[in-house]
């Protein structure tokens, strides 16, 4: 299993795995795509991991990868953008790493999830152009004390491959890769969180471990 390889192993095998993904017409359809987001699940120990592709004012399920016996998320549906964490975590407006989402969703700083949400992780997927495709993320319904800026980084290091893959392939115009004024990030990129493990303890100021004060 794959739960048994070292780290490294690990990220080399989804490097691997996504070399050749951009030979087809649509990168993200090709079913390494899959076996990456198994991986990641598996390893992060998620319930559910997927891609997120944001067009026209709403997030589409691009790629899905559910652990066994739950259907949490569906590729194809699509919702609202401003209703998606994903939004949320590409404005900066929540960590890319939220350790316990419970206080976040008791204080209404976040769209109330259709799922319970213990754990979320979540970066974009940043093309060179400067347009967000979407977001590769994953959530537990329990919280993972556990979770670290190690499960982030490797988040953010497949979102990167699979960014190139689509800057590579063929039908870039097709998958409308093109900024949009919505979409593009002008400038420097937007200061996002890393990381947030939950409200202060008393007596402490609200610091983001591995990212800025909120």
């Amino acid at each position: 299993m794959f739960l048994d390889y070292d780290p490294d192993d690990i990220d080399v095998r989804i490097a691997e795995l996504l070399v050749a993904t951009s030979e087809t017409t649509d990168p993200m359809l090709h079913p390494k795509v899959q076996e990456v987001l198994r991986i990641l699940r598996e390893t992060l120990r998620m319930d559910v991991a997927f891609v997120s592709q944001f067009r026209d004012g709403r997030r589409t399920f691009k790629v899905v990868d559910n652990g066994p016996g739950k259907t949490l998320v569906v590729a194809g549906q699509s919702d609202p953008l401003e209703e998606s964490w994903c939004q949320y975590v590409v404005d900066g407006r929540i960590p890319e790493l939220v350790k316990d989402a419970g206080p976040l969703i008791a204080a209404g700083q976040v769209p109330r999830p259709r799922n319970r949400i213990g754990t979320h992780v979540s970066t974009p997927v940043l093309l060179k152009n400067g347009t967000v495709y979407g977001t590769l993320c994953c959530f537990s319904a329990a919280v993972k004390d556990d979770a670290s800026l190690l499960d982030l980084r490797r988040l953010q290091i497949t979102a990167k491959l699979l960014a190139q893959d689509l800057d590579a392939t063929p039908a870039a115009r097709e998958l409308s890769l093109e900024p949009a004024a919505d979409q593009a990030l002008p400038g420097p990129p937007r200061e996002r969180t890393a990381a947030w493990d939950g409200p202060p303890r008393a007596g402490t100021s609200p610091t983001a471990r591995g990212g800025h004060g909120r």
